[in-house]
């Protein structure tokens, strides 16, 4: 056969015989010279097992060196030097600065060494490959080599790198890329990934797969209550990995660094979760941060004195959450149809709430017949009487119930009664409506008020009294509709006497209706209230109400006291009981506070989830490798409408107190939403004033908000190697989980694997070493049995 077609015969069969003419002489030799063995050995007087392995040792010999007349030859295949590339891809991230157990040097020190290239893995894939070095941590950069190497990322987008690669060098020939980091990834995502269109990935595990010793704050959350005692709740999740049966400290810490408070743990088992909860006052409004942090009872001084610490990391044991206490002062409106107890004591409540402001339409004469009386004697002086237009506009204001206008009122606010717009009611966030009847408001006025609840999202409460209720016509009204309790089917109740107050099971669960701090107090001090005396009869509840305050008569009959329910966007309460100021004034001392403590924590709930004309929230977009903050705000109108066309900025004032400004863009073509993001580059607290502006150019309002960077808390979520991503990322792609240690012999047979542009390799079994060693080891063993049973 031609040259061409003996090499083409070569490549599909891997293994082949190169002189085939020899292959009957081959064949025959081996057999005349396994007849001699045979023959040989037996003739000779020794154990058969002797004589079988010493005819079978020499035996495989011969025929070994018979085979190799016919020259067996062996074709493989080898990278084209230069023509495939091979991407080598290191982690930067600062999650490496954890120094594993048993070790004195970090990960990352650990990863530099290897890095080196003049280590021989490097330069032995140098030799087969054109080799590109990335870097990677917020983003990916490509690099000469590593001697500049430092882990100080802040994230670690490795599912970002990898798609860049593998789009950057898609129509290229790619053998591989070599993955070393400890799979801790920042932008991982819940769907799912098709590793199997990626080149193949070599990931290197860094570090070892153990569990270290370290304390980790893993999250901080913060709850505003209408608690008073406790208004914000802060809730710490801490792990304490290697010390079991050790105090840890937990402390609080303001925005100054000033030290709030301190608590102290003590895990009975290693690897225990507990938690941390710190109910705290904050003294002033608008954005507010606080800082949870933990450490070793024994080692006080372990942030000023890093170098001794015991952990393998520092850098998760504090985090920072913002608490936002700037979205006052509410406007609360109360509407009364006499003088009475109830305002008094709920403005002096009031007063010492510097987020509440406490406006007043107290009735202090109704509105009287509309009559014009005439003198009998018709022959009087009319110098001395009123002309015809003075007499109208004198029948007009009798006409008219004479209300008293009470608290912080701008000028002309409320001058002409109730609201009868939603431009007058709006700015509202509250209505307090206290023993007045249905007819004090025209109909228009009753569908503003649902639409105050409903659309605007306000609060509404109805107090008790001889003209609530159903005894105040509300039934079939708008204002009825929306109470939480059916004004139809009411049986009157028997009998008369005093009631006293009891908690539900729900009332249980809400902590505003509470104001002792255990369950317990608050049912002691329920049970020494004085009785009260006037209840509204009410029907059913309705679907979804909550009846959290319950009254118990002499005779225990159980009726509602306080029932709630949402209603549109808004809330109402209905509080039936009519005399609940005996308690201010049977109090026990001058010194207890409840009454006022209960009227501040009532009316903090029903403006507590109120909306604001402008609204703003932070968007943290995980899906974004830079991850970016997403500040999204809603601007309305005077009707709480979306308004389109406004103007909205955005100063953001950094952690190295630089002043930035965004405008905020129209978001995804939704009316009066709008836009902006960011990207955190420094560590620490942001502050952000949002500044909305009519289309006109008229200021709405300027909201504060605040965020927290701290890229450390998902870098350090876990110390432990993502072993199960890293795996599942090689079996997926083709490649494999190698380790640190094993990288030279890794580089090593990459050679042998399939490779893109590979040039084919004939070599002789022959010239192979293994071969020619195994002959000769054959008929070593032999000659060796022989010479040891002294056989000829």
């Amino acid at each position: 056969m031609n040259a061409w077609v003996h090499d083409q015969w070569l490549l599909e069969w891997p293994n082949v015989w190169a002189a085939q003419e020899w292959i009957v002489p081959a064949c025959a030799i081996g057999v005349v010279l396994f007849a001699l063995i045979l023959w040989a050995y037996s003739s000779i007087q020794a154990p058969l097992i002797i004589k079988l392995v010493c005819a079978a040792t020499k035996t495989l010999a011969v025929l070994l060196l018979a085979a190799l007349l016919v020259e067996p030859m062996r074709s493989e295949t080898k990278p084209v030097p230069g023509a495939n590339l091979f991407v080598v891809l290191a982690d930067t991230s600062q999650s490496l600065l954890v120094v594993d157990p048993g070790e004195s040097d970090t990960r990352a020190d650990q990863l530099k060494k290897q890095l080196d290239r003049a280590a021989p893995w490097q330069v032995r894939l140098g030799q087969d490959f054109d080799v590109r070095r990335y870097e990677f941590a917020e983003q990916l950069s490509p690099v000469t080599d590593f001697q500049e190497y430092a882990a100080e990322g802040r994230g670690s987008t490795m599912i970002s790198a990898l798609d860049s690669i593998a789009e950057r060098f898609a129509n290229r020939p790619i053998a591989g890329i070599m993955l070393l980091t400890d799979g801790n990834a920042t932008d991982t995502t819940e769907s799912t990934i098709d590793w199997s269109k990626y080149p193949p990935i070599f990931p290197i595990q860094v570090g070892a797969d153990q569990p270290a010793t370290d304390i980790q704050v893993r999250r901080v959350a913060a709850s505003q209550t209408n608690f008073e005692a406790s208004p914000v709740t802060v809730t710490a999740d801490i792990a304490a990995m290697g010390y079991p049966g050790e105090a840890i400290a937990v402390e609080l810490l303001d925005q100054a660094g000033d030290l709030l408070e301190t608590q102290t743990v003590t895990p009975a088992k290693d690897e225990q979760s507990f938690t941390a909860r710190f109910q705290i006052s904050p003294d002033k409004r608008g954005v507010l941060f606080y800082q949870v942090r933990a450490y070793p009872q024994s080692q006080p001084d372990v942030f000023e004195k890093p170098d001794a610490s015991s952990e393998a990391t520092l850098l998760n044991n504090s985090r920072t959450v913002m608490v936002n206490r700037g979205q006052g002062p509410y406007k609360v409106l109360y509407v009364s149809g006499r003088p009475n107890w109830e305002f008094k004591f709920l403005n002096r409540s009031l007063a010492e709430d510097d987020e509440v402001e406490l406006h007043g339409l107290i009735r202090i004469a109704k509105k009287e017949p509309r009559f014009q009386f005439r003198e009998k004697d018709s022959s009087a002086n009319r110098i001395f009487t009123n002309t015809d237009d003075e007499a109208k506009e004198q029948v007009e204001q009798y006409d008219e119930p004479v209300l008293l206008r009470v608290g912080k009122l701008e000028p002309g606010e409320l001058s002409g009664g109730f609201p009868k717009s939603a431009d007058e009611l709006f700015p509202y966030h509250a209505i307090i409506l206290d023993d007045l009847e249905a007819d004090f408001f025209t109909q228009q006025q009753k569908s503003l008020i649902q639409q105050f609840v409903s659309l605007r999202g306000g609060g509404l409460l109805m107090l008790g009294g001889g003209e609530s209720f159903a005894e105040g016509g509300y039934l079939r009204t708008p204002v009825g509709e929306m109470l939480p309790v059916y004004l139809n089917g009411v049986s009157p109740r028997v009998g008369a006497g005093e009631f006293s107050m009891a908690l539900t099971r729900e009332g249980q669960l809400e902590p505003w209706v509470r104001v002792r701090t255990t369950l317990e107090q608050e049912q002691q001090r329920l049970a020494s209230m004085p009785g009260l005396r006037v209840l509204n009869e009410v029907g059913a509840l309705k679907p979804g109400a909550s009846e959290l305050l319950s009254v118990v008569s002499a005779t225990g009959e159980n009726r509602p006291a306080l029932v709630t329910q949402r209603f549109g966007k808004g809330r109402t309460a209905a509080f039936l009981a009519g005399d609940l100021w005996r308690w201010k004034l049977h109090r026990s001392s001058h010194e207890n506070e409840d009454f006022e403590r209960t009227w501040r924590q009532t009316v903090r709930w029903l403006i507590a989830d109120v909306p604001q004309r402008v609204r703003v929230e932070t968007i943290a977009k995980k899906d974004d490798p830079m991850h970016p903050l997403e500040v999204a705000v809603q601007v309305n109108d005077e009707s709480y409408q979306p308004l389109d066309n406004a103007e909205v900025e955005i100063e953001i004032a950094t952690p190295a107190d630089e002043t930035l400004k965004l405008k905020g863009e129209p978001k995804d073509a939704v009316s009066g939403q709008y836009a902006s993001n960011y990207v955190s580059r420094t560590d620490g607290v942001y502050r952000a004033t949002v500044i909305a502006k009519n289309p006109d150019g008229s200021e709405i309002d300027r909201v504060e908000t605040g965020w927290v960077s701290d890229p450390a808390a998902e870098e350090f979520a876990s110390l432990r190697p993502n072993v199960d991503l890293l795996q599942t990322i090689a079996n997926e792609s083709g490649g494999e989980l190698i380790q640190l240690d094993d990288l030279t012999a890794f580089v090593s047979t990459l050679s042998d694997r399939e490779i893109p542009i590979a040039e084919p390799m004939v070599r002789s079994v022959w010239h192979t070493w293994g071969v020619f060693l195994l002959a000769i080891g054959l008929l070593s063993i032999e000659w060796g049995l022989r010479r040891w049973k002294g056989l000829a």
